[in-house]
């Protein structure tokens, strides 16, 4: 791991406490400032959500994962974004809706839910019988497709629900959605750091490591926008946001590691029953938006039970002895 070789436990938690703190704070800046953004371009939350803050709070995905590829650990790569895929439609949607319930409106219905499902059953179908470089040319150019239907078809969806300050700046607007995504990266950067050390410390490694702590890491950005942006009824940025954040994961991060890091995924934890979970919970939280057109706490109940289910399941079959020791001596 480099410079995390031989961190100390002591350091790695405060990482993770100083992520953590960066996170709360660039991150409610980060809603402030794109919602800010929305309102004074006249731009439809879902499409700010889904492109500027999916784009941002995906950018710690595309970082640990490229950088995973470029060394050789592919399996690592492909355990965040499944990982990331999972929590962003399970745990952080269903965070989001136990503060507010999150109405889904047709514009989401038409086109963010479905186009997210789509990339994900790709990004699934390449990973199964690993990469290829053209499998990962296949998956940007099918991102750029679909960024280029939602940008220029949500352009009237629910403006005028948008809130937004009048006296706030356009500059001070950009420099907040700016300071809040630096903020983010660092916060997130620190917290995958912290991550990795103390994972170091109980011997579990590959696609466990990428599907749990390091997705969970780079998913913070996600969990923390989706709750700041709920406490200000901002409900159409968060379905932007994290159905968003699974297409940039899946096609722009699943490209990357792709056309980096082509050849056979030997994880095979991730190609059965990680993508199979992976498969499960977006189908599920998009029958939730087609048939129930919200997600309120029974709804966000199921999710976090799959989520909790799911990470059982990994921890069983992926953590080995590893686990198994540690809750043996603590017992």
């Amino acid at each position: 791991m480099g410079f995390l070789s031989e961190p100390t436990i002591i350091v790695a938690i405060i990482e993770v406490a100083i992520g953590l703190a960066l996170l709360t704070k660039a991150a409610d800046l980060f809603v402030d400032g794109a919602v800010a953004i929305a309102g004074a371009a006249k731009i439809s939350p879902v499409v700010v959500g889904a492109v500027i803050v999916g784009f941002g709070t995906s950018a710690p995905e595309l970082l640990v994962s490229g950088l995973a590829a470029l060394n050789g650990d592919v399996d690592l790569g492909v355990g965040n974004i499944v990982g990331s895929n999972v929590a962003n439609l399970s745990l952080v949607l269903a965070a989001a809706a136990l503060v507010v319930p999150l109405l889904v409106t047709k514009a989401v219905i038409a086109r963010e839910a479905p186009v997210s499902l789509l990339a994900v059953l790709l990004f699934a179908f390449f990973t199964i019988g690993g990469f290829a470089v053209w499998e990962g040319v296949v998956m940007l150019a099918v991102l750029v497709a679909i960024l280029s239907w939602i940008v220029f078809g949500g352009h009237e969806d629910s403006i005028e629900e948008i809130d937004f300050d009048p006296e706030q700046t356009v500059t001070k607007s950009v420099i907040e959605t700016i300071g809040g995504l630096i903020g983010t990266l660092i916060g997130a950067q620190l917290m995958v750091w912290g991550a990795l050390a103390i994972a170091a410390e109980f011997g579990v490694t590959g696609g466990f490591i990428g599907f749990t702590l390091v997705a969970l890491g780079t998913s913070l950005p996600e969990l923390v926008t989706a709750v700041a942006a709920a406490k200000k009824g901002e409900t159409e940025l968060i379905l932007g946001n994290l159905l968003g954040s699974n297409v940039f994961n899946s096609l722009a991060v699943g490209g990357v590691i792709a056309v980096l890091g082509a050849g056979e995924i030997s994880d095979e934890l991730m190609r059965t029953y990680g993508i199979a979970i992976m498969v499960v919970v977006t189908t599920l939280a998009w029958v939730f938006m087609v048939v129930r057109k919200r997600i309120s706490k029974p709804e966000a109940i199921v999710l976090l039970t799959v989520y909790v289910g799911a990470i059982l399941l990994i921890s069983e079959t992926g953590a080995g002895e590893a686990i198994r020791d540690v809750i043996e001596s603590i017992a």
